[in-house]
């Protein structure tokens, strides 16, 4: 083995046995690329990082309702959580692994009883797969980094986008803008 190969194979380890012991996974198991806000909206730029892998963690700190909704795809039920409502300035971040993924500024009453609003902080920072549970056709949304399930999106939402981002509140957690 020539030093070269030798010294990336090393730095090779050394990043995945890190990325472990930081609770992600390593670079071989998949990595993301993510757009990153800090608590007050800054946009902070575009960033690559290993998809985040929590599952005892997340078992132990989320409320079971929680773990419920965003590590087995289940939902709240309507005007069941509090903040649903919320018309703040400020962020909405993952539950489980703190990504942003929508500002409060595009958050709307839908009547519906969830949180909804008419795009994401940034479209790298959640992903839309298929969802044909129940009989139906849906789009499910999930958050990019951790894959936890946020909720649908349906294409009865507002103008600009048309779009309504209905999600679970115990998927999301509220960051109020400073003052």
């Amino acid at each position: 083995m020539q030093r070269r190969e030798f010294l990336m194979a090393i730095s090779g380890m050394a990043l995945a046995y890190s990325a472990r012991a930081l609770g992600v996974t390593s670079p071989v198991d998949g990595v993301v690329t993510v757009v990153q806000f800090s608590d007050d909206g800054k946009l902070l730029g575009r960033v690559t990082l290993p998809k985040v892998r929590k599952d005892a963690e997340w078992l132990k700190r989320l409320s079971p309702l929680a773990y419920e909704v965003t590590r087995r795809q289940g939902t709240e039920r309507a005007y069941s959580q509090p903040g649903h409502d919320r018309h703040d300035p400020g962020l909405y971040r993952c539950v489980c692994c703190d990504n942003a993924l929508f500002d409060a500024a595009t958050k709307y009453d839908s009547g519906t009883g969830w949180p909804s609003f008419w795009q994401p902080i940034a479209p790298e920072n959640v992903r839309n797969i298929e969802d044909r549970m129940f009989g139906m056709t849906r789009t499910e949304v999930r958050c990019t980094l951790c894959d936890a399930h946020l909720g649908h999106v349906f294409d009865d939402g507002p103008e600009p986008t048309g779009l309504r981002y209905c999600m679970n509140m115990v998927a999301l957690r509220f960051v109020p803008k400073p003052k």
